[in-house]
C-alpha cells in the first residue's frame, strides 16, 4: 500500500484512484486551488481540474467538499494529526505501568482509608 503526503494530510491509494489524483485530492483538502496546486506540479490548471473531476466521478460525488467528505469516510485519506494522536496513544499504551501511574490526592485518601479499615478489621478478628 502506497502512502501520498500532502502538507497536513496522508493519503492510501485505493478505489481506484491513481496517485496523481490522489495527490490533487490532498492538495484539495488542503485548501489548495486548481492554480496553486497547478504550480506545484507544473501543469495546467486545467489538468488539475480534469484530474479532481476524475476523483469526483470515481467517487460518486460531484463538488469538492464533498469528494474530501467522501475520502475521509472511505478511509483514502486522514490529517496529519489523527496519525500522530494514534502513535502516541499507542506508545502510552505500551509504556503504561499500572503500578506507576499517578494518583490524585482525593485517591490516595480514599486507598488510606481502606487500607486503614482492612488493618481495623483484621486485628479485631
Amino acid at each position: 500500500m502506497q502512502i501520498v503526503s500532502n502538507g497536513s494530510w496522508k493519503g492510501t491509494l485505493g478505489m481506484g484512484l491513481a496517485e496523481r489524483e490522489l495527490s490533487c485530492l490532498l492538495a484539495v483538502a488542503c485548501g489548495q486551488t486548481d492554480k496553486e496546486i497547478a504550480q506545484r506540479d507544473g501543469l495546467s490548471p486545467r489538468a488539475i481540474k480534469g484530474r479532481i473531476e476524475s476523483c469526483m466521478h470515481k467517487l460518486g460525488v460531484y463538488k469538492r467538499p464533498a469528494l474530501v467528505a467522501e475520502a475521509f469516510k472511505r478511509g483514502l485519506i486522514s490529517p496529519m494529526i489523527l496519525t500522530l494522536c494514534a502513535i502516541i496513544v499507542g506508545h502510552t499504551a505500551l509504556d503504561e505501568n499500572p503500578l506507576n501511574r499517578t494518583r490524585r490526592p482525593s485517591e490516595r485518601r480514599i486507598e488510606t482509608r481502606v487500607a486503614a479499615h482492612r488493618i481495623e478489621a483484621a486485628q479485631t478478628v
